[in-house]
């Protein structure tokens, strides 16, 4: 936690920002009891592989702070919630209009219903499924905590939806944009969601 809370200041700083909001609500909101997966190590996840890759946009790392920051495993407007709470600090801290739109626009491409429509929605997404070319083990753990924030949904119904999406995901020819996410977890991640898929249709979802 400590970490997340050095890291906080420098973005806002590399985006000119006029103030330096408090960490504190935002830190607050990952952390909450209804999380298994999206929590706070989901976003130090985030952080950490957009450190390790090339590309660099301050914008991309402000919108990884807040791109589950709202997270209601029962809504459909998560994402939409976590851009507007973004919006709403950015504002207040200074930020230039234009940085504020990529920021939500990256933001709201988390929904993963289209392709990216820019460099910095592309890098985004990137980030945001790497965890599907984790380790084998790693990705497990994380299939393991989605079910766990699902775990009011029926067993036959979770196992068909949690299906129909990781399939789609493994189907797609460009799972991942950006070259770098491409040869470093397009693979795994293929391997890790064929293998998802086969043991959700086997009822060991």
């Amino acid at each position: 936690m400590n970490g997340l809370c050095l890291r906080w200041p420098g973005v806002w700083q590399r985006l000119g920002a006029s103030s330096i909001p408090d960490v504190g609500d935002l830190l607050q909101r990952w952390a909450g009891p209804q999380r298994h997966y999206h929590a706070t190590a989901h976003l130090a996840h985030c952080l950490a592989t957009y450190e390790r890759n090339p590309l660099r946009d301050a914008r991309v790392e402000l919108a990884l702070w807040f791109h589950d920051a709202v997270y209601d495993p029962h809504a459909s407007d998560n994402e939409e919630r976590s851009a507007e709470l973004a919006r709403s600090v950015a504002v207040t801290a200074g930020l230039a209009p234009e940085t504020i739109d990529v920021v939500t626009g990256c933001i709201l491409a988390t929904r993963h219903r289209e392709p990216p429509a820019n460099a910095a929605q592309a890098l985004t997404l990137d980030v945001d499924l790497a965890i599907l070319g984790e380790t084998r083990r790693r990705f497990d753990r994380y299939d393991a905590a989605i079910r766990a924030e699902y775990a009011w949904v029926p067993e036959e119904t979770y196992r068909r939806e949690r299906g129909r999406i990781l399939a789609g995901f493994a189907k797609r020819d460009d799972l991942f944009t950006t070259p770098w996410f491409r040869r470093r977890y397009a693979n795994t991640a293929r391997a890790n969601l064929r293998r998802a898929v086969r043991r959700l249709e086997a009822g060991h979802g």
